[in-house]
């Protein structure tokens, strides 16, 4: 009779030829399906609301939809990021280190168990362990809201699409605020418009948050 050739046993078999007698009848749990997705949420701070020292447009709002989504990626156990930016010297116009106006907003309160990042720069990734933190996690999609549309979103949009990320941009979740140039006035919603104008043309999908929630739900 020929030879008959090893038969291999699968991980799974491996597991199942260990079970204890008592475990034969409780319920085979498969790999839990393990997300590829973070949500970064980027200085929603004191300051940036009525009250504080830089006040944006539409900051109320804007959160109120960061919110949401920070509702929606615990339930799908997505790695959940808050970005925290300090200046460092207590000169500063804004988000002064150790100062109220720094810390994060309580419509965004971070669980204990989620990540806060401290930055000193306009970019989250630049001298953090942003990336390193996200590379752990095997994450290649990011869903990034907060503030400012102009400044520190922007940043981090680009950054994150240069180093390989599929980027989405919750355009309704981002808050900016009025600037001037060369005598020209223009206004928040102007300024907000054009930044998620410019990144959704190349860096990022600029969505609404029911949208994204709409399609999130769907993949869940």
């Amino acid at each position: 009779m020929a030879d008959q050739p090893p038969l291999h046993r699968s991980e799974e078999i491996e597991d199942l030829a260990h079970l204890k007698p008592e475990d034969i009848n409780k319920p085979l749990i498969i790999n839990q399906k393990k997300t590829h997705q973070a949500l970064i949420i980027v200085d929603i701070q004191n300051d940036y609301f009525p009250g504080g020292k830089w006040t944006l447009h539409g900051m109320d709002a804007a959160a109120d939809n960061a919110a949401r989504l920070i509702t929606a990626s615990r339930a799908s156990d997505d790695l959940i990021v808050h970005i925290r930016h300090e200046f460092p010297t207590n000169d500063a116009p804004f988000f002064a280190p150790g100062s109220k106006g720094a810390e994060i907003h309580s419509k965004v309160e971070n669980r204990e168990d989620e990540h806060i990042i401290v930055k000193n720069h306009i970019n989250a990734f630049r001298d953090t362990k942003l990336k390193n933190l996200l590379d752990s996690h095997g994450i290649r999609d990011v869903v990034i809201c907060g503030a400012m549309s102009h400044m520190c979103i922007d940043a981090i949009t680009r950054a994150a699409h240069d180093f390989g990320y599929n980027c989405i941009l919750i355009h309704d979740a981002c808050a900016s605020r009025a600037l001037e140039f060369n005598g020209i006035q223009v206004p928040a919603e102007h300024v907000h418009a054009a930044f998620m104008a410019a990144l959704g043309f190349a860096y990022a999908k600029a969505i609404s948050t029911n949208e994204f929630l709409k399609n999130n739900k769907s993949t869940v």
